[in-house]
């Protein structure tokens, strides 16, 4: 088989550096997601996401609980970035994306986190909420390029991303792994204040695939590149799983890798709230597990 090599390893270093500065245009003011607030964050101001220019970080580790194709046997190299652009009342992270649980730290202190994991053994370099900071990690991955590294890049998104901006990763990214959050206008609006999500999940997973296709693994079943999706299930059907899975089938592929997940609990503003903050009946969630395989979905992890 021939070796893998990651998607940034074969763009023409100064088409690297040039999507760069094109990414710090977009950050300040900030276009970076769908929200486009404007922010001056050079100069100190934070939008909805409450992050400024430089990174901010809150945990660098190999992970063994992500998907299979992810973890692997050595894990996952995952670096969890503080803060978020979507308000999800019911984010089991809470401490991190709204509590601003983390670190500020340099470009170069971030592409030497990337090549720790790699040195630790880890299968990939998985950003973890980058949407709002992409413009340092990309800079940072070409620091890090520079001084060896060679692993793939997974985007870990919460899915509220601008088509502007996915277009400049294209090249750069050889995983794609949105959360299919929810497919109601409403429902986004109410529970992640964000009610334009489920049209912009759909052009960026859209976008995504696109890019990199369905999910591609080695004999050992770990992902080099391609579109993993996931899609939490939410009490009530809140998240509208059944066009979830429609959508997946019919406008992307029915070859997507889906992990259908099962641990919802209520956290943070959700407890005590009427049916977001119920638990998660577990005839609910064999019921979306029926869906997919109706709409045709077989790869669910």
């Amino acid at each position: 088989m021939k070796p893998f090599i990651p998607a940034y390893m074969e763009m023409d270093p100064d088409e690297l550096q040039a999507r760069v500065e094109q990414l710090e245009q977009l950050a300040s003011p900030c276009t970076l997601c769908p929200r486009k607030c404007g922010s001056n964050r050079k100069e100190g101001e934070r939008g909805y996401c409450r992050t400024g220019y430089l990174p901010v970080v809150s945990s660098v580790q190999p992970h063994h609980g992500e998907e299979k194709p992810l973890s692997g046997i050595r894990g996952s190299g995952t670096i969890f970035l503080t803060n978020c652009n979507l308000g999800c009342t019911f984010c089991q992270n809470y401490d991190i994306s709204h509590l601003g649980r983390g670190q500020i730290i340099s470009v170069p202190e971030l592409a030497s986190a990337m090549l720790t994991l790699q040195q630790s053994g880890c299968h990939n370099i998985n950003f973890v909420t980058p949407s709002h900071q992409i413009h340092t990690i990309v800079k940072a991955v070409s620091l890090a390029a520079q001084e060896g590294l060679r692993l793939p890049l997974v985007y870990n998104t919460g899915g509220y991303d601008s088509i502007e901006t996915l277009r400049l990763l294209e090249g750069i990214f050889d995983i794609y792994m949105p959360d299919l959050k929810f497919t109601d206008s409403s429902t986004a609006a109410t529970l992640a204040d964000a009610d334009d999500y489920p049209e912009v999940i759909g052009k960026a997973v859209g976008e995504m695939y696109r890019q990199v296709g369905d999910l591609c693994t080695d004999e050992k079943g770990i992902a080099h590149r391609g579109l993993l999706v996931r899609h939490l299930v939410l009490p009530g059907d809140l998240a509208g799983s059944q066009e979830a899975f429609r959508f997946l089938a019919e406008e992307i592929s029915t070859n997507t890798y889906l992990n259908v997940m099962a641990q919802y609990r209520p956290c943070h503003e959700a407890v005590g709230q009427p049916v977001i903050g119920d638990p998660l009946q577990q005839s609910d969630y064999l019921n979306a597990l029926e869906l997919a395989r109706k709409w045709g979905l077989r790869r669910l992890d």
